[in-house]
């Protein structure tokens, strides 16, 4: 049985680990978008990120499975926790990516290249350094270096809020000195605002991993 246990418990890791793969492809694909507003790369990023709700519906069935079948216990038992949760934050995180694709294409060619390097694109590699380290987490077993990528994780999440923050500050003020000009500039954060989201699930990502190895208490997101 236990063997049975670990082949599906390692079949769910490489699900999950792929959805997370397609999740940083897509937001590659977007960091190669965002500069000259290319429509054929937001659109091959969207495509990564089609049909997540059936893949992660396909791998809670498992969990559902492996749960009504193994009832593991302990680190196991926290560790199909995790999981399980883990899949919500990764459909989570590509619908705020296609959110996001779909905004911000809308918009890109109304902000300035400056604006568009010192803002998006920084958010964007933060984002995509954040999603990077939390997939990784999946595959690593060493409490230690766990605590280490989640600390890692944290501070490019930490970023892309900074970032968010200028970025909101430095609108409203061109808002308020251009007349009808405060939707535009509304729909510009509204977009970021799911780039930054992606980072918020990569750290609840990385905290559900953290648990699954250590225990403790999980944070709410």
């Amino acid at each position: 049985m236990l063997a049975t246990f670990k082949t599906s418990l390692e079949d769910v890791k490489t699900k999950i680990t792929n959805i997370g793969n397609d999740l940083i492809k897509a937001n590659e694909t977007i960091a190669e978008a965002i500069t000259d507003c290319d429509t054929q790369r937001f659109n091959k990023a969207r495509s990564y990120v089609k049909n997540i709700s059936a893949k992660t519906n396909e791998i809670d069935n498992a969990i559902i499975k492996i749960l009504a079948l193994y009832t593991p216990e302990a680190r196991d038992l926290r560790q199909v926790v995790a999981y399980f949760k883990i899949t919500n934050e990764l459909a989570r995180a590509c619908s705020n990516t296609r959110s996001f694709i779909r905004g911000f294409s809308d918009v890109c060619r109304e902000l300035d290249v400056e604006m568009i390097q010192e803002y998006a694109v920084a958010m964007q590699r933060s984002t995509i350094k954040a999603a990077t380290i939390a997939v990784s987490m999946i595959n690593c077993e060493d409490a230690d270096e766990l605590q280490e990528h989640y600390e890692e994780v944290l501070i490019e999440e930490n970023k892309t809020d900074d970032l968010y923050t200028m970025l909101e500050k430095n609108l409203i003020q061109k808002a308020e000195s251009s007349s009808g000009e405060f939707e535009k500039y509304h729909r510009m954060l509204r977009a970021l605002r799911k780039s930054e989201k992606v980072a918020g699930r990569a750290i609840s990502m990385a905290n559900l991993l953290l648990y699954a190895k250590v225990g403790g208490e999980l944070h709410a997101s």
